[in-house]
């Protein structure tokens, strides 16, 4: 008899198939003398549509709200269909005795799997393999110590749970605005919440005044003072007469020092990557988006296999860990860290607190390097940098401390405190390696202690200027992307009233969302046209304003995700009932669908163009998205649509930003933000000639991105011309 093992993805699959000596194709799976490995395509089941319930949910209106089958139906995904038969054909094979869970550890992988035995109604035993990263050696590792599958069952109740709930909350919201206002709105419980803390933000900055301030520097020599208020410590003074008379209580006096010490310090490397904060700062680094990071990560974790599992929401190691972090470390022998590594490995690396706590790690540990290297030549621009910001943070937590020796000095004229500081570093420790990680020290490498150390208590120093600076206070700048999921993931200062066990929930929760999820929120806002990025920064649309205001009150706060997700994990530890917790999410349904059916609001379109459809003759609008952009009737029922722009991974060859096909037909062309335009049968020639220079990944990396933005709509002309790339 051999065990089935059910993997998340074809390149996870094929890596287990490997180590576990399956290498005979058997049925679409690889098979060996013990196992037989297939795998899923991500979700192959899912929740069925509404119009598989009932004829009367076929046609979206009013009357049919709200839907409540009584039991959730599963169906087959219909692009992933033939997978799964393939993986249903072998769980009923007569051979086999058992079947291997190997999908992702966590909430979203049980799911997948424990779906598609559901759907297939296979009642064969289940075990477990839970591993954070997908190494030869973790792979051995895990099947040497495989769980029972059903002590996952909780996790399973809470991940269908948390299914079930926004297929009730979402569809029938979704389904109550757009009847409603016959426009193609949506809401759900997080992106709600999460638009109206961009709305929260711009407010904050709409409504910022702007004051003046004043501030006052002494000048002694090469030194320089500044004053501060000697309660607050604050060095702004916001009324001008009264910085004017500090300086007529100081011109003719002298500085008396009455405070100065040096003091050794020590700085500590930042804490080690979790998904969010890995996207926070190639956001801001690279300017890359939270799903552009996930996907490098993604594909570092599946494909080289030289990072662990990204989506992960703690930044601690497992004692067990520590065993391996020499090998790690090794893995990470690059030129421009090689004299790092050899320093770490000769003084042996070493357990701290700092990174290593076992009550700190959930189902995943920090994001870190595995035991296998890869050659940064092998990687892409993207894929390397977040290569990178992972390799440096793991090896700086290693590393000393970075040390430094700072001296203080406190002084008097006029009875007005005035101080002075600077930093003298003695070892740049982890700084050698990870000086990037860190800019608020960075900024304070600047400040010059030039003859602050030779000062003590007692000295006196003339006075050789005095400097009056002025500056305005600034609102916030624009939101990112870290800005969002920052505030995603801390939304209590979002909230509309203070509530201290509310925040205390929503600090336990994570926030809004999950590590997984919040960058597929944010891209799901942009292409519904709720957010739009201008360069770097998010701003709401009117159809994200409106959206806001006409959703449910309860719906739109930050509250209410953070009650869900206790309660998912209320249902994963046993706590309280799926039962209960699915009763109280259809009566909130009937109630918010009631809401928006009684609203005596309206929604007004500020898109619409002077354009007619040709197939019922309203008003086009026109509609961008991260994809381009495109002209659609404003009448949902018709559902006519034609392409204006598409966004390409064509670079410019100016400022290598990706361009814009616009046009049809040989007036086609290729535009960039920054002025630069080519015609594309110009382009088709210029990479004809540059052929043997354009990489087959590369290419076809876009052309699965064209293809897939096509589906919809014309075939794409660009994706025909690159066909013809002789590579």
């Amino acid at each position: 008899m051999k065990s089935l093992v059910i993997a998340e993805k074809p390149s996870v699959g094929k890596d287990i198939a490997r180590v576990l000596k399956c290498a005979k194709a058997s049925g679409g799976g690889l098979e060996g003398e013990k196992y037989v490995v297939v795998w899923a395509l991500g979700h192959l089941v899912t929740l069925a549509d509404p119009e598989s319930y009932s004829d009367d949910y076929k046609e979206w209106k009013m009357e049919s709200l709200p839907m409540m089958p009584e039991k959730m139906k599963l169906e087959v995904i219909r692009k992933t269909g033939r997978q799964y038969q393939i993986v249903k054909t072998q769980l009923f094979r007569k051979d086999i005795s058992e079947i291997i869970i190997a999908t992702d550890a966590g909430r979203e992988g049980e799911l997948v799997a424990r779906w598609i035995l559901e759907k297939a109604g296979v009642k064969k035993p289940i075990r477990r393999l839970w591993i954070s990263s997908v190494t030869d050696r973790a792979i051995k590792d895990g099947f040497a110590h495989l769980k029972n599958g059903h002590d996952y069952d909780r996790l399973y109740e809470a991940a269908k749970a948390r299914a079930e709930a926004d297929w009730l909350v979402g569809l029938n919201a979704t389904r109550a605005l757009t009847v409603k206002y016959n426009a193609q709105l949506s809401c759900g419980r997080v992106q709600t919440p999460t638009l109206a803390i961009i709305e929260k933000y711009y407010e904050r900055i709409k409504n910022f005044k702007p004051q003046k301030y004043y501030g006052i520097e002494v000048v002694s020599g090469k030194m320089m003072f500044v004053w501060h208020e000697r309660q607050s410590k604050n060095t702004r003074i916001f009324n001008k007469e009264k910085a004017e008379q500090i300086i007529r209580q100081v011109q003719n006096g002298r500085l008396d020092i009455v405070k100065a010490d040096k003091k050794r310090k020590k700085v500590y490397a930042p804490q080690l990557y979790d998904l969010t904060q890995l996207q926070r700062d190639a956001n801001r680094l690279y300017n890359f988006s939270a799903k552009e990071t996930l996907n490098y990560m993604q594909r570092l974790y599946e494909h080289y296999k030289v990072l662990t599992y990204p989506r992960t929401d703690s930044r601690y190691l497992t004692s067990d860990m520590t065993q391996t972090l020499a090998e790690r470390v090794r893995a990470c022998s690059a030129p421009e860290w090689s004299a790092a590594c050899a320093q770490i490995l000769k003084d042996k690396p070493k357990a701290s607190p700092r990174f290593v706590n076992d009550a700190k790690v959930g189902d995943h540990h920090a994001i870190i390097p595995t035991e296998q290297g890869v050659r940064l030549s092998e990687l892409d621009y993207g894929e390397r940098k977040i290569y990178e910001l992972v390799v440096k943070r793991f090896l700086a937590v290693l590393m000393p401390p970075y040390e430094y020796d700072e001296t203080s000095v406190q002084a008097q004229a006029g009875g007005e405190l005035f101080e002075a500081s600077g930093r003298h570093t003695v070892s740049l420790g982890w700084r050698s390696v990870g000086r990037d990680l860190d800019a608020e020290e960075m900024e304070k490498d600047s400040v010059c202690a030039d003859g602050l150390e030779t000062l003590t208590k007692g000295s006196t120093l003339d006075i050789s200027d005095i400097r009056l600076r002025q500056g305005e206070t600034k609102p916030p700048a624009p939101m990112t992307e870290a800005g969002l999921l920052s505030a995603m993931e801390h939304p209590a200062g979002y909230m509309d009233h203070e509530d201290s066990s509310l925040a205390k929930t929503l600090g336990e929760t994570g926030g809004l969302g999950t590590v997984a999820t919040r960058a597929d929120i944010i891209e799901k806002l942009i292409d519904t046209g709720m957010i739009e990025k201008r360069d770097k920064y998010l701003y709401l649309t009117s159809k994200g304003r409106q959206v806001i205001s006409l959703a449910p009150e309860e719906l739109r706060s930050p509250e209410l995700t953070a009650v869900w997700e206790q309660k998912l994990a209320d249902i994963a530890s046993g706590k309280i009932k799926k039962a209960d917790f699915e009763s109280q999410i259809r009566s909130y349904t009937s109630e918010i669908v009631e809401e928006i059916r009684t609203s005596g609001q309206t929604y007004r379109h500020d898109n619409i163009t002077g354009k007619r459809c040709p197939q019922c003759g309203k008003l086009l609008l026109e509609v961008t998205n991260k994809g381009g952009r495109s002209l659609m009737c404003q009448d949902r029922n018709c559902g006519y649509r034609r392409n204006l722009s598409k966004t390409t991974n064509a670079r410019c060859p100016q400022c290598h930003k990706r361009m814009s096909l616009v046009g049809e037909g040989e007036g086609r062309r290729f535009v960039c933000t920054c002025g630069y335009r080519e015609k594309l049968s110009s382009f088709n020639e210029r990479k004809k000639e540059a052929g043997g220079k354009v990489s087959k990944r590369d290419v076809a990396a876009y052309m699965r991105k064209q293809e897939k933005e096509a589906a919809a709509s014309a075939g794409s002309a660009l994706a025909d011309a690159l066909k013809k790339i002789k590579l």
